[in-house]
């Protein structure tokens, strides 16, 4: 009778233990605002209506267990939503976090802060309420004694004190945490990544757009492959931000390798190069930021507004001058399932409790961001970055996706 009260016991344990693995994590959506393509839809509307946005794909294995918005625009979706699919509502990140029960209730919070009506610092970037939003989340943590993890979409911060201070506080108190861009996670081509262990050179990165929302996303694709370099991630030496006409001058000054900026150029899938026009011809107001790193390698990432509309890179290795080259490309329809690729990373952590890849990854290039943007509200001026000495190693391995599906129109609900 023993042997078999024995056998039942470890039995239950075993049926235990399975459930607690299918377990489905269910996380608080804490948002700035939640609207039709907003990155608050790009997360939340998955969890609800699987990777394709309509209902027809994947379903994460995650479940949205609440919703609290900093703002509602007249285009809000997440009142719409929650009522559909029966998500509460919650006027605090507090409540939203404990589902009304004053104990932590859920395992695990998207905090994801990118859109909304928010000023702009004198540097040119929107100051979302990151800080503000994480420090609530912190607190909630503090009053129930207990922890889970947060993914934190994009950068940390718009400035550096900010962004340091949210990641201190997770390090105090154990937080797993994830942050970053979906860039590189996305497909390459062709699929190239930097060989772990490398010694490199030099990284040239091509970008468009804004300097702060989409130089965020080429800072993150140039520390992907930068980070798989011979003694891992050594922090930032200096930046410079160089505008105008200076931009093509720095070539022949040695700042960058011409040879690589066409490199990288020769891979965008949509090239916007008319025959017999150079990049010069079309980007009338150039901007490039060029990073030194601590070890001696150099970063230069060019924002070519007119002749650019995707992000690419190219880089040279220390031996032998060899190169390789290839275009980040996103889907820029939807379902942009470029960002199933970055839940998917977000979904691992929340299983495990591990984060899929380093949260210093995006501390840094917040960090260097802020401090390019200095440069360039203050004339170009070089500014050397002692606080930038962030060195982590990274395991984390980039995969190719499978091909997208088609993409739909991105006014269709």
């Amino acid at each position: 009778m023993t042997r078999i009260y024995c056998l039942l016991a470890v039995l239950l344990l075993a049926i235990g233990s399975t459930q607690a693995a299918d377990k489905i994590p269910q996380v608080a959506g804490i948002t700035t605002e939640y609207r039709h393509n907003a990155h608050a839809d790009m997360f939340f509307t998955r969890l609800l209506k699987t990777d394709t946005l309509d209902g027809k794909g994947r379903a994460p294995s995650l479940q949205l267990a609440s919703i609290h918005t900093d703002q509602v625009p007249a285009n809000d979706i997440s009142r719409k939503f929650a009522s559909e699919y029966s998500v509460p509502l919650y006027p605090t990140i507090k409540e939203s976090l404990t589902l009304g029960t004053g104990k932590l209730a859920v395992d695990g919070v998207l905090l994801i802060a990118e859109h909304g009506n928010y000023p702009e610092s004198d540097t040119g970037q929107f100051v979302f309420p990151k800080r503000r939003m994480f420090a609530e989340v912190v607190e909630t943590f503090r009053a129930t004694g207990r922890v889970v993890p947060v993914f934190h979409d994009k950068h940390l911060a718009d400035n550096w004190e900010d962004a340091k201070w949210i990641y201190d506080q997770a390090r105090e108190m154990k937080i797993p945490m994830m942050a970053g861009s979906s860039l590189p996670v996305s497909w390459r081509y062709p699929p190239a990544d930097v060989r772990r262990g490398a010694k490199l050179k030099e990284i040239v990165a091509v970008s468009f757009h804004r300097l702060d929302t989409y130089g965020f996303h080429a800072l993150e694709a140039v520390q992907s492959l930068a980070e798989r370099r011979s003694g891992g991630e050594t922090g930032i030496k200096s930046v410079q931000c160089i505008t105008g006409p200076a931009v093509w001058e720095a070539a022949g000054q040695g700042v960058y390798d011409r040879s690589l900026l066409e490199d990288a150029l020769s891979r965008l899938k949509e090239p916007s190069l008319p025959a017999g026009k150079r990049v010069e011809d079309l980007a009338r107001e150039p901007v490039l930021f060029v990073i030194d790193y601590r070890d001696g390698l150099r970063a230069n990432v060019f924002t070519l507004n007119g002749a650019v509309l995707e992000w690419a890179a190219a880089w040279k290795y220390a031996e032998g001058n060899e190169t390789a080259s290839t275009v980040f490309w996103t889907q820029e329809l939807r379902p942009f399932m470029h960002f199933t690729y970055l839940l998917m990373g977000v979904e691992q952590m929340m299983q495990t409790g591990q984060p899929a890849w380093p949260v210093e990854r995006t501390l840094l290039t917040s960090g260097a961001l802020d401090a390019l943007l200095v440069s360039n509200r203050d004339g170009g001026k070089k500014l050397d970055t002692p606080w930038l000495d962030v060195a982590y190693q990274s395991q984390w391995d980039w995969h190719q996706p499978p091909p997208p599906p088609p993409g739909r129109p991105i006014t269709e609900q």
